[in-house]
């Protein structure tokens, strides 16, 4: 049942735009039409989400079981929502809608085990050559560490990339455990209160922060295209003149670099 909120008008919620009315009817009255109504309105959010996160996976994920695992996210945002906050509904709820998403496809528990030590593997190299070197490894030197060639170290990636959930939504997860924060929630609302009150999350900030500027030119470019864009993939290697697997291949190796700069803080990222 949802939350009943203190009365209020429509004009005291500017910042939810035309569905002031439906949020009131809903909140106030438990009305079940603005209820459904409200999530057929917010069924294009899931299904941009699923899109993007579609991108990469294993052929056995369908884009439609991600939707539905969204639209559990995105019911559960409407029954959490302080519809008083002055944040836009959209700026909250994508968050536990992505979150809802990667949980479902963790638990299909679909990633072999020797993907997942090579992950490790991989995120542990890149932060002890960091350490060591004073900056990020090069293919190079990753290879001669792990006691391989180029070419095999490059395929190892890829089939990461292929079959592992590596994605920086999994920045953080939310301290009631019910959604991941991702880097969409960098993105400021000029409308919104600011979520990161608290001094330990600011300081966490900071340190993703420092981390994706340590990144090459190209791989922070990757990065806004990707996760403040919105662009796919494709569309980024269209924008760099690449393929899209190559691009899906450096995204993973981008995000197997900030794990293993930030691992040493584990509420920063959760493995699967």
């Amino acid at each position: 049942m949802a939350q009943v909120d203190k009365e209020c008008s429509p004009e005291d919620l500017s910042h939810l735009g035309e569905d002031a009315p439906l949020w009131i009817a809903y909140r106030r009255h438990d009305d079940e039409k603005a209820r459904e109504e409200l999530i057929t309105k917010h069924v294009e959010l899931v299904k941009y989400v699923a899109g993007q996160l579609a991108m990469g996976m294993p052929a056995e994920v369908q884009q439609e079981d991600l939707e539905t695992y969204g639209i559990f996210g995105l019911m559960d945002a409407m029954e959490r929502f302080d519809i008083h906050r002055g944040i836009k509904f959209e700026t909250y709820a994508v968050t536990r809608v992505r979150g809802s998403i990667l949980d479902g496809v963790r638990n299909m528990d679909w990633v072999p085990a020797s993907v997942r030590r090579k992950t490790r593997q991989i995120e542990e190299a890149y932060q002890y050559l960091r350490e060591e070197l004073g900056r990020q490894a090069t293919d190079q030197e990753m290879a001669e560490y792990l006691d391989m060639t180029v070419q095999r170290f490059r395929a190892d990636v890829e089939q990461v990339s292929r079959s592992s959930l590596v994605y920086l939504d999994e920045v953080r997860r939310d301290e009631d455990s019910s959604g991941v924060t991702s880097l969409l929630s960098f993105v400021p609302d000029e409308n919104a209160a600011d979520p990161f009150d608290s001094l330990a999350w600011k300081t966490q900030k900071e340190r993703i922060a420092h981390a994706i500027e340590e990144l090459s030119e190209r791989e922070r470019l990757i990065v806004t295209l990707y996760y403040y864009e919105g662009l796919t993939l494709a569309e980024i290697g269209e924008v760099l003149d690449l393929s899209a697997s190559r691009i899906s291949q450096i995204h993973s190796k981008i995000v197997l670099k900030l794990r293993g700069m930030l691992s040493e803080d584990r509420s920063l990222f959760q493995h699967g």
